[in-house]
C-alpha cells in the first residue's frame, strides 16, 4: 500500500511541477492524473497493489470532502453575497451536462444501430 500511495503522490508531484514550471492553467493534480492514466495504458493497467489502494481510497472518498466543506463554511458570507451567480452557474452547467450526455448517448445509440445493420 505504501508503494501505491507513493506512486500516486509522485504523479501528483510531477503534475504540480509541470503546472508551475510551464505556468499552465490546469491544476497539477489533474496533470498528474492524466500522466498516470497514460502510464497505466502503456503499462497495461494497474497492478494489484495500486488497484487495492485505489479501491480503499474510493471507499473513504467522503472524508476527502471534509476540507472542501470547511472551506465553504469559511466563505459562507461570500456565498450569501454571490448566491445568484453561483446558482445560475450551477443550474446552467448541470443542464448543459445533461444535454450533452443525452446528445452523446443518442449519437452513440444511432451509430451502434447503424453498425449492427451493416453486419
Amino acid at each position: 500500500m505504501i508503494g501505491a500511495l507513493t506512486l500516486l503522490l509522485v504523479f501528483q508531484l510531477v503534475g504540480e511541477v509541470l503546472a508551475r514550471a510551464l505556468n499552465l492553467p490546469v491544476p497539477g493534480p489533474v496533470i498528474g492524473m492524466g500522466l498516470m492514466f497514460v502510464a497505466l495504458i502503456l503499462h497495461g493497467g494497474p497492478g494489484e497493489s495500486l488497484r487495492g489502494t485505489a479501491n480503499g481510497l474510493l471507499q473513504h472518498l467522503s472524508l476527502l470532502f471534509v476540507p472542501a466543506g470547511t472551506g465553504i463554511m469559511l466563505h459562507f458570507r461570500r456565498l450569501g453575497d454571490e448566491w445568484l451567480p453561483l446558482t445560475v452557474a450551477l443550474v446552467a452547467s448541470t443542464l448543459l451536462a445533461i444535454a450533452v450526455s443525452a446528445l452523446l448517448l443518442q449519437a452513440l445509440t444511432r451509430r451502434s444501430r447503424n453498425s449492427g445493420e451493416r453486419t
